[in-house]
């Protein structure tokens, strides 16, 4: 199986949505303009920051036929299928594949997740096999999932029964583990980076693909972090990392990077409204505060 072999960022996108909670899918085409314009690589939709396990299965597919518009050989659109059915996981990754998808994604189920390889190897060669002809990653990112097994173990009994396995998003702290991942079958996969907060830490163990959600609004500061490394400038790649950091602060004051990230988006003029229940919406007041918390560092500058 070919793996998507991107060297450079993908956003996590937000799911734009109505005030009344419904999806605002009109406001993608600029969206994915902006993106474009940033010089992101492509984008993991209906994940984490996609709310997409808030959303209905048809909502799910609405959402990634409308991104699938503007996928370009340069633009990649990765779609997360993950649900705690598999069923449903294999319908959406099936459904993905039919429209164009170059990669699908699954996180483990969060309800009752599995405690041990072999079975996360079972729930996830369901949902491959439902894609076989595109890239499969598992999204890996256990503070959300609670799916706490070893990824090398998992890369190692899943390479022989999933053969569309390209590789994991790597959402987590423990970048010994990620190593471990790389080195797998003489570093066969591709593990994608997933913390923003620590991009300069992936980098330097190799990371050439990243996925985050900060991408969104902040994509000029991670790419020149990008360069200063490869410039070999590392002074300036820890001092941009540290004011992604300060970014990630102000998230976390207002309810973290789905909730906060979304009303920064409204802040800067991509509408995507609300989250989905049960997270909180932003009030007219948490909104001013937020956008001086941000002035305070100078974000919009």
């Amino acid at each position: 199986m070919c793996k998507l072999n991107v060297d450079g960022l993908i956003a996590a996108p937000f799911t734009p949505m109505n005030e009344d909670g419904s999806l605002n899918l009109s406001v993608v085409e600029k969206y994915a303009a902006k993106l474009k314009a940033d010089g992101l690589a492509g984008v993991f939709i209906c994940g984490t920051t996609g709310e997409g396990m808030l959303m209905t299965d048809a909502e799910r597919k609405l959402v990634a036929e409308e991104w699938l518009k503007y996928r370009s050989d340069d633009f990649k659109v990765i779609v997360h299928v993950g649900s705690t059915s598999y069923v449903s996981a294999a319908e959406l990754a099936a459904h993905a594949q039919e429209r164009g998808a170059d990669a699908v994604g699954s996180m483990g189920p969060v309800f009752l997740p599995p405690s041990d390889v072999d079975s996360l190897v079972d729930y996830c060669k369901h949902i491959a096999a439902a894609c076989e002809n595109i890239p499969f990653y598992y999204y890996h990112m256990p503070a959300t999932s609670n799916v706490r097994v070893s990824m090398k173990e998992f890369l190692l009994k899943a390479d022989p029964v999933i053969p569309n396995l390209a590789g994991i998003k790597f959402t987590h702290f423990d970048l010994m583990e990620m190593q471990q991942c790389q080195a797998v079958c003489d570093g066969k996969f591709e593990i994608m980076h997933g913390y923003d907060e620590i991009l300069l830490c992936g980098l330097s163990l190799g990371a050439k693909a990243a996925v985050g959600s900060t991408y969104n609004y902040l994509a000029s500061v991670y790419q020149d972090i990008r360069n200063a490394y490869s410039e070999g400038n590392i002074s300036l790649a820890q001092s941009l990392q540290a004011y992604s950091v300060k970014v990630v602060e102000v998230l976390i004051q207002f309810g973290g990077g789905v909730r906060a990230g979304k009303e920064i988006l409204n802040l800067i003029g991509i509408p995507c409204g609300p989250c989905r229940i049960p997270i909180k919406p932003f009030t007219k007041e948490e909104s001013f505060r937020l956008r001086l918390a941000l002035e305070e560092i100078d974000f919009f500058s």
